[in-house]
């Protein structure tokens, strides 16, 4: 029995998507997070709360994290093992992590250093509706009625294809059927994020989706709007730090031509040791103090403002120049070359490598007895289909301690096994397990994409009959925020991908897309320039 005095505290609002009712309730739950709604869709349930802290800290990056705990009892389970209670997240919740920090965290506003940490659990487990798409919804919620400072809210919607008509949040049983599987996230009038897969349909079909993904993503904002204009407390002001306009002028006259030149070195290493030579020397001479009072400025003020530059001349070179860094116009792919079959002993192999990124990827063969058991809250019990990826430091010339699998290594490598997934044999034309594992050797952007590229190879070369061969991109954008204009990048590497607002990787074959993934870095962006 609930108190009337907590009875009045909660409140809850719904509305009908596809003819079942998403709900949001607040006041019932978590009373001490800063803000927790319970988002509810069939018999599907998730808490999201959100806690802040107020104190910026002094970091070069925001501190946001975001967890989704699976919990086995959601699906009437009982964990599996020896110890019987939940241990790392599954690959699924990572993957769920991944999903829901993609379109929150552009909306932060900028220069914010305090420490936010969202926490979606799952309560429960319908075994019809994915609590994924819950999870952003929900953190989308507690954010909006929280006092920490945010742009949102933003909605998001599953979007499938069965029997060649769109559906929206298609059901587990309506996905086994369904040629689409993609997500879609944004605000009010911008899609933010986009993640899917689909069997080789057309591009214009996936536009359709996001369009009428675009429709109900409105309605569950305006749901979340009413929420906050009941319940929602008042922000916490925020002004963006600013910097100072006499060091800005003083780097830039210090550092003359010299930061253009390090720019645009067509090789990555040499340009990333250039612009770190540049930076050291710039920092030590606007920091020295000859007469032995306090320097004017601080290490972290120059190099702030150091970093700003770059990010001005890589981002001015294209919009005013169509030039980037390695001197390529905006449509150009960097050179690419690849082999097959360099591993003795593997059943597949192949190098894949354009420009200064390079993947080997290999492809191992076993029986069906050898498919990974899953124990998770979700229907699917086994995977025949495994793909791991691993980005060692020695890639990208960095010295890091080795700690197992991160949450960027297991959603690259979901993204590839995404790709690759709908050309694959059937178990009865090719009663195998498959593991690839693809080894990214050296990183100057779009690993993953070739990760897709070599795995197409590897799979050729051990004698899969795939039914068509795969490859990936990725692509970048960079917008004018004055103007409005924009450039669009073919094949991003590392600095258009850090300094960019955009990054778009898409897989597919001749005839269609097989995987899409969008990351972007500003508030939003229109169908049209999609």
């Amino acid at each position: 029995m609930v108190p009337e005095q907590v009875q009045q505290q909660i409140k809850i609002v719904s509305a009908e998507i596809n003819g079942r009712t998403l709900s949001l309730e607040t006041g019932r739950l978590a009373e001490q997070a800063m803000g927790a709604v319970v988002v509810r869709y069939g018999d599907s349930m998730v808490l999201a709360t959100v806690v802040g802290e107020r104190e910026p800290k002094d970091l070069p990056f925001f501190p946001l994290t975001i967890d989704y705990e699976e919990r086995m009892y959601a699906a009437g389970k009982i964990p599996g093992g020896f110890i019987k209670r939940e241990g790392r997240p599954t690959e699924k919740a990572v993957l769920a992590c991944r999903l829901t920090d993609r379109p929150l965290r552009p909306l932060f506003p900028k220069g914010y250093r305090a420490e936010v940490q969202v926490m979606v659990t799952v309560l429960s487990a319908d075994q019809e509706n994915d609590p994924d798409l819950l999870s952003i919804i929900g953190s989308s919620a507690a954010l909006a009625i929280s006092p920490i400072p945010w742009d949102g809210p933003v909605g998001a919607i599953r979007i499938g294809l069965v029997d060649n008509d769109l559906v929206v949040n298609p059901t587990y049983q309506q996905l086994e059927r369904s040629e689409l599987d993609m997500v879609v996230a944004g605000t009010d009038d911008a899609i933010m994020m986009v993640e899917g897969e689909s069997k080789q349909i057309a591009e214009s079909r996936m536009l359709e989706g996001i369009d009428l993904a675009h429709e109900n993503i409105r309605t569950i904002v305006g749901l979340q709007q009413e929420l906050v204009a009941a319940v929602g407390a008042e922000k916490w002001a925020h002004t963006a730090p600013e910097n100072d306009m006499h060091l800005i002028e003083e780097v830039t006259s210090f550092l003359g031509g010299e930061l253009r030149d390090a720019v645009r070195n067509p090789n990555k290493v040499v340009r990333v040791e250039e612009t770190g030579e540049l930076e050291a020397k710039v920092i030590a001479h606007m920091t020295e103090a000859d007469d032995g009072s306090e320097p004017r400025y601080t290490a972290g003020e120059v190099g702030d403002v150091y970093g700003s530059l770059l990010k001005q001349e890589m981002r001015a070179g294209i919009l005013e120049e169509g030039i980037r860094p390695d001197g390529r116009r905006p449509e150009d792919v960097r050179q690419i070359w690849a082999d097959v079959s360099y591993l003795p002993r593997t059943h597949g192999s192949a190098i894949f490598t354009r420009g200064q990124t390079q993947v080997l990827t290999t492809v191992t063969l076993g029986s069906t007895a050898e498919e990974q058991r899953l124990d998770s809250i979700n229907p699917e019990a086994t995977k025949r289909y495994i793909h791991h990826y691993n980005f060692p430091p020695y890639s990208v010339g960095e010295v890091r301690r080795l700690r197992g699998a991160s949450r960027r290594d297991i959603g690259h490598g979901a993204l590839a096994e995404r790709a690759l997934i709908n050309v694959l044999p059937g178990v009865d034309d090719f009663p195998y397990t498959l593991r690839l594992v693809s080894e990214v050797v050296s990183s100057n952007g779009s690993t993953s994409m070739a990760s897709v590229c070599g795995s197409s190879l590897a799979l050729m070369d051990a004698g899969v009959p795939i039914s068509a061969p795969v490859a990936g991109v990725a692509m970048g954008l960079v917008i004018d925020p004055d103007s409005g204009n924009f450039t669009v990048l073919t094949d991003i590497q590392g600095m258009e991908d850090a300094f960019g607002d955009m990054d778009f990787k898409v897989a597919g074959t001749s005839e269609g897309v097989t995987a899409i993934q969008m990351d972007i870095k500003v508030k939003g962006i229109t169908v049209e320039i999609m």
